[in-house]
């Protein structure tokens, strides 16, 4: 079972104070956090002058038969008991409005940061942990616990510092030989209760993992229905749950055992403290060395000073938690973009030629040896449209990802129109560049939504226009809702046809001068790779464009052809040529583009 983020068992423990680092995101709310520490002295001071009420009572009231007196000390009691009540209520709003807004703060501001982080970041093996997945964890379960931290924690230590601070002042005042007993017996009793609640906590994360696993289990059993009825796995994944269900009982078993004793020790201990306590104090009234009024405040005042330092023990796991939760976020904080802007970026012409050139380039991507690219030096022309070929693994995806900016050359350097491209700005050059991949990527949202992507002050006229002339806006309108319907995660309810045409919608609303193909009719069907090819024809008219070749069409209709093989462009030419040229272009042809066009 792998450990989960909160898994106290960890090869280091993480320092806490590396939480002083998120103070200044609480600089704004100076005024909330002048606020809610007057609201906790005020709470705390009251609940101890209820200690004193209660001394008054017993003594002034009841043991005197003084009914006046007794009256008018509950009244003074309840006026109390109203301050405490209204201070906690505002302490309570203040805090946890302040956590809250810290959480957000924190979200937006590390979710600004990974935009600007490269994709490298996200898809190198060295950053495996760095997975969307695991950034969401983060971004979600992270934040929750420094929001309980600084929204309720915190504020809890202090309070009950306060109070721990005040009940002994108080029963030193009252009875310094008692309160030295309760000071020594405090940690006698409380110490072992929380090491041994510290154990149950460990076996409760370990119960809740087993009841993930059994959720995990479950939902990818389920996702994957079909799969599992064509296999006829039904038996074996019943099997397996049950063995996953027996071990989670185990489990919840072992862990409510353990609370049980728990329960039983904490209340053995607790009452025999204060039974103790009750009898030296008892023996004291006895023998008139403190009054019973007094010895009631005195106990009052010892079982606040015990919850506080319980709560003050619990507060310091939450601190550790927290500094854990802290140290994954700054990280993310911490990481420098590989790709970054330059001081003084040149503004590319207007209008842009779309000439593209590259210059003995070579790239090797991170961890890897044997380069992607090597001594590239290829020219492509404005308005030239290039097909690009080769096995898989030949470096035309790493060409793409060069010329987007997501990667720089190890060596050389890519111009466009004349300027190097670590001489722009990222969003210049990416603004100037449309791109379709093979697998067309759709976000939650409406198709509007997803086609303002491309232009995000499209009108509705412009989203109709780009629809029609990527052989979308049939379908579009014949949708529940049109351009308003929801598409769910990944556009799930279009085919693959229907994706990528809105992906080259997209990209037409974009008009960008340079465009980046990755042709993905190879897993339509006949009529939706003819609709997405004459969109795609419509998108190229006029630009400078490369397009990773799946096609035969695609190939005789290029100005130019290139051939990458291992990372070095091997021929170039027409489609004609290099069927005489090159033996390598002439095995592509006849396993790939002769079988498109069967097919077809």
């Amino acid at each position: 079972m792998p450990a989960t983020s909160d898994d106290p068992v960890m090869t280091s423990r993480p320092d806490p104070r590396i939480l002083l680092r998120l103070l200044k995101l609480l600089a704004p709310y100076r005024g909330r956090l002048f606020i809610a520490a007057l609201a906790l002295l005020a709470a705390s001071a009251s609940v101890l002058v209820l200690g004193q009420g209660l001394r008054l009572v017993i003594d002034q009231g009841f043991l005197a038969r003084d009914g006046t007196q007794l009256n008018q000390t509950l009244a003074a009691m309840l006026a109390v008991v109203s301050v405490l009540a209204a201070a906690s209520a505002l302490r309570y709003y203040q805090v946890s409005w302040i956590g809250e807004r810290l959480a957000g703060d924190l979200r937006r501001q590390v979710f600004d940061h990974l935009l600007a982080l490269e994709p490298a970041y996200f898809e190198s093996a060295s950053h495996r942990d760095h997975g969307a997945a695991e950034i969401a964890s983060r971004l979600t379960a992270d934040t929750s616990v420094l929001q309980t931290l600084f929204g309720s924690s915190i504020s809890m230590a202090l309070r009950n510092l306060v109070m721990l601070l005040g009940a002994v002042a108080l029963m030193l005042l009252t009875q310094p030989w008692l309160s030295a007993l309760v000071l020594i017996g405090i940690p006698a009793t409380v110490l072992p209760i929380l090491w041994f609640g510290r154990r149950v906590r460990r076996l409760s994360r370990h119960s809740q993992d087993r009841v993930a696993e059994l959720g995990r289990y479950a939902s990818e059993a389920l996702d994957g229905i079909r799969t599992v009825q064509a296999f006829t796995h039904e038996a074996i994944d019943r099997r397996d749950y049950g063995e996953r269900v027996e071990q989670a009982f185990a489990t919840a078993v072992i862990r409510t055992r353990q609370r049980a004793w728990l329960t039983g020790a904490a209340m053995m201990a607790i009452f025999a403290a204060v039974g103790l306590m009750l009898w030296q104090g008892g023996q004291a009234v006895l023998a008139g060395e403190m009054s019973a009024g007094e010895l009631s405040a005195f106990v009052f005042y010892a079982v606040l000073a015990a919850g506080a330092v319980a709560t003050l023990a619990e507060v310091a796991g939450d601190v550790q938690r927290a500094a854990g939760a802290a140290e994954r976020l700054l990280e993310l904080l911490d990481t420098e973009p590989g790709i970054r802007p330059p001081p003084h970026p040149i503004s590319l012409p207007t209008p842009l030629r779309g000439e593209i050139r590259l210059e003995s380039v070579s790239f090797a991507y991170p961890g890897r040896e044997i380069p992607a690219l090597h001594s590239l030096d290829l020219c492509i022309r404005p308005g030239e449209r290039i097909a690009l070929v080769g096995p898989s693994g030949a470096g035309k995806s790493t060409l793409f990802g060069l010329l987007l900016r997501f990667h720089d050359p190890d060596h050389g350097r890519l111009t466009l129109d004349g300027i190097d491209l670590r001489e722009l700005d990222p969003r210049a050059l990416r603004a100037a560049m449309g791109l379709v991949a093979q697998e067309p990527v759709l976000f939650t949202g409406t198709v509007a939504d997803n086609l303002r992507y491309g232009k995000a002050d499209a009108s509705l006229e412009e989203l109709r226009d780009a629809t029609r002339d990527a052989n979308a806006l049939g379908f579009v309108e014949a949708l529940p809702r049109g351009f308003d319907t929801d598409l769910g995660p990944g556009g799930v309810q279009l085919s693959g046809g229907q994706r990528q045409r809105l992906a080259i919608a997209r990209a037409l609303l974009k008009d960008p001068r340079v465009l980046l193909l990755d042709e993905a009719t190879s897993a339509l069907d006949a009529e939706s790779e003819r609709l997405v090819q004459q969109a795609l024809d419509r998108l190229m008219a006029g630009r400078t464009s490369l397009v990773i070749a799946h096609r035969l069409a695609t190939v005789t209709a290029a100005d130019r052809l290139l051939v990458f093989d291992e990372g070095q462009l091997v021929a170039a030419g027409r489609h004609a040529e290099l069927l005489e040229q090159s033996p390598l272009y002439r095995h592509l042809a006849e396993l790939q583009f002769e079988r498109h066009r069967m097919e077809a």
